[in-house]
């Protein structure tokens, strides 16, 4: 696994991971724009779609078996956590910036 394409959070959850082959993990795959039919066909066989839209961007659900193979390959640029976001109460809202 190449551990400096993930950020620090996705590496943090590797290590809490069961199943190294269970798809438990939310990721942004930054690849680059254009990417040729082989890179396009190693995303969608880990169940990646729009692999064509020409984004760089992709959002996946894996395994760590699945990242660690992902973080290997070339034209992977970064694979970060997509961790939940949650609202906030409302006293910390847009409304109170200024008092």
């Amino acid at each position: 696994m190449n551990y400096q394409k993930l950020d620090s959070s996705l590496a943090m959850a590797l290590n809490n991971v069961q199943n190294p082959e269970e798809a438990s993990l939310v990721v942004f795959i930054h690849t680059e724009k254009d990417l040729d039919s082989t890179a396009s066909s190693f995303l969608e066989n880990l169940g990646v779609s729009n692999t064509t839209s020409g984004t760089g961007v992709f959002t996946a659900t894996l395994s760590p078996n699945a990242i660690s193979q992902l973080s290997e390959q070339p034209w992977v640029k970064q694979i970060k956590s997509s961790q939940n976001m949650r609202l906030l109460p409302p006293k910390f809202g847009m409304g109170n910036m200024g008092a």
